[in-house]
C-alpha cells in the first residue's frame, strides 16, 4: 500500500512537470534583434583654414516614433511601420547628431565642436527639429529619406541667425536591412555635406553684414 502510494505520487510528479513544460512552450522565446549603427561619415578635410569660433551641435528634437530606436519604414502612402528584429544602436535623433558632428570635426573649417549634452560654452549653436528618418517605398524601391529643420543660433542672446530645412533622398542598392543601413550612412553624409556649406556661408554673411 505504502509503495502504491509513492508510485502515485511519482507518477502525479511526472505529470506536473510535463504540464509545466507545455505551458512554458506556448510562450515563444522572443526573436533576437540586430542591432546597427549609422556608419562612420566619409565627409573629408577640406584645405581651407579654420574659422576660430566655437559651434554646439544640439540633439534635434522628433516625434515619439522617430525618438526611438526602431527603424522606421513607410510600406505605401500614410502608413508607418516598423522593421521587426532590428534596431538602432541609439535613438534616430542621437545618431543623427553624433553622425552631424563626426562630419563637421572630419570637414575642419570649424575649429572649436561640441555637442549639447556636453554643456560647454560655445559662440554659436546648431539645433533643429528632425521630421523624417525613415525608409519609404516608391515603385517598390526603398528610399531613405531625411528631412531636417534647422536653425543656426547665437548663444549669447538666442538670436536666430538663418533657418532652413533640408530634404535628403537615397536610394538603397537592395531591400536588405544591411544595404538600407548603408543607404542612411549616404544620406546622412549627402545633409551633412549641405548642412555644413549652409552654415559657414551663413557664417561668413553675418560677419560681413
Amino acid at each position: 500500500m505504502r509503495s502504491l502510494l509513492q508510485g502515485g505520487k511519482l507518477v502525479g510528479l511526472g505529470v506536473i512537470v510535463v504540464a509545466g513544460l507545455t505551458a512554458c512552450n506556448l510562450f515563444p522565446e522572443p526573436a533576437p534583434q540586430d542591432i546597427y549603427r549609422l556608419p562612420p561619415s566619409e565627409v573629408v578635410a577640406t584645405a581651407a583654414e579654420p574659422l576660430e569660433l566655437s559651434l554646439r551641435i544640439h540633439r534635434p528634437s522628433a516625434n515619439e516614433l522617430l525618438n526611438t530606436t526602431r527603424i522606421v519604414v513607410v510600406p505605401q502612402g500614410n502608413r508607418l511601420n516598423v522593421y521587426p528584429n532590428v534596431r538602432w544602436s541609439s535613438p534616430a535623433p542621437v545618431l543623427l547628431r553624433d553622425h552631424l558632428l563626426e562630419a563637421f570635426g572630419n570637414d575642419g573649417r570649424i575649429a572649436r565642436l561640441s555637442s549639447g549634452s556636453e554643456r560647454l560654452q560655445a559662440e554659436l549653436e546648431l539645433g533643429g527639429k528632425l521630421r523624417a528618418f525613415q525608409v519609404e517605398y516608391r515603385a517598390g524601391v526603398p528610399e531613405v529619406v531625411i528631412r531636417l529643420d534647422v536653425h543656426l543660433v547665437e548663444s549669447t542672446d538666442k538670436r536666430i541667425i538663418a533657418s532652413r530645412r533640408f530634404a535628403i533622398r537615397e536610394k538603397a542598392k537592395g531591400e536588405r536591412i544591411p544595404a538600407v543601413v548603408e543607404a542612411f550612412g549616404h544620406a546622412s553624409d549627402v545633409l551633412a555635406t549641405e548642412l555644413i556649406d549652409w552654415t559657414l556661408q551663413q557664417l561668413n554673411e553675418s560677419r560681413k553684414g
